[in-house]
């Protein structure tokens, strides 16, 4: 891991690759952009100390040149054949250009390298793979993509694969994952109906995202069965946790069904209510095990240990970081709910 000075230049080198390729107006400016932002990703990836930490950046990184080489054949394709200076391409040259866009996101059936890659990272590394590395690949997808059997088909894998891939989990990575996974099939659909649908999709998951992440980092957790292993002094530390938990699955109540409100209304007004239907359970499979994980640790009756005295009195910024996007987790859909019934 860099030191704090290295690490704020790659990471102001990382948005500034992901703002070039979004950015960009030719294929070729939004090629390098991605490499730009691989480049400043995979040395905050790697640890010299720790094991896990280097094969996942090695993973990574052998996943990330694979569709960096891919685009880049597909991109030098499509000059030969069309221009490169438009982003405008017929059916079957759209398909194979999202192709490697799809493997960078980790969609599914390109999603195989996501949880060996999640797993061996720390939280903060988690927390960026899930939510900035998505955003140029999805970007440049929104040009291109458009309802046919090609989408539709990465649509419903992402979203099945999504739900039932962490119904057998007890990592909390690999469920993060999975539910990464799925909320990609979901944004997926939020490009076809519209841009600026998929940009309130991705800024409120990206929000649920970080708040879920600080609360288990602040937790210490890595397993479903550390999650009861926590004492009175942390009670509202859990709860924040399950909270967020809860609203990223999409519970009502919470800021995380706002969105998906938004996708269904969208997809039924298309015509879409067969694909709406399936997501919709797929979300409710989502919702299942995060409520597996939560339910115990609600409950009154709960056990205890009387050995984990951790305590986290000592961090009060973490405390309030964690405190703070938890609350606009909990009170996002309701001020919403009272600013739509208003107008």
């Amino acid at each position: 891991m860099p030191s704090n000075s290295t690490k704020i230049l790659l990471l102001i080198t990382l948005l500034g690759g992901m703002l070039v390729s979004v950015s960009s107006n030719s294929w070729l400016g939004a090629w390098m952009g991605l490499e730009i932002n691989l480049m400043s990703f995979i040395p905050l990836m790697s640890n010299v100390k720790n094991m896990y930490n280097t094969e996942a950046s090695l993973k990574y990184f052998i996943v990330q040149v694979l569709a960096s080489a891919t685009l880049l054949f597909m991109v030098v394709m499509k000059t030969l054949l069309e221009d490169l200076f438009t982003f405008e391409s017929n059916t079957y040259t759209s398909a194979i250009i999202c192709t490697p866009l799809l493997l960078k996101s980790g969609a599914a059936p390109l999603h195989w390298w996501f949880p060996g890659v999640m797993e061996g990272l720390s939280w903060e590394n988690c927390a960026l793979l899930m939510t900035v590395q998505k955003a140029a690949p999805l970007m440049l997808m929104s040009y291109l993509i458009e309802i046919n059997t090609f989408s539709l088909s990465i649509i419903l894998l992402s979203t099945i694969v999504g739900s039932i891939g962490g119904l057998n989990q007890t990592s909390m990575r690999k469920i993060l994952t999975y539910s990464s996974i799925n909320h990609t099939g979901w944004m997926l659909i939020a490009l076809t109906t519209g841009e600026n649908l998929w940009m309130v999709y991705f800024a409120v998951y990206s929000t649920l995202t970080l708040t879920v992440v600080s609360a288990i980092k602040l937790s210490s957790t890595s397993f479903i069965n550390q999650t009861m292993m926590t004492n009175k002094e942390t009670t509202l530390m859990k709860f924040m946790m399950f909270s967020s938990l809860l609203s990223l699955g999409g519970l009502p109540p919470f800021m995380g069904f706002l969105p998906k409100w938004i996708v269904i209304q969208a997809m039924i007004t298309n015509n879409m209510a067969p694909l709406a239907t399936i997501v919709v359970v797929t979300s409710l499979i989502t919702l299942y095990y995060y409520l597996k994980i939560s339910y115990s640790s609600f409950m009154i009756l709960n056990s205890e240990p009387k050995w984990n005295f951790k305590s986290h009195k000592n961090e009060p910024t973490k405390n309030i970081t964690a405190l703070a996007l938890s609350t606009m987790s909990l009170t996002g859909m309701m001020i919403c709910t009272v600013i739509t019934n208003i107008n």
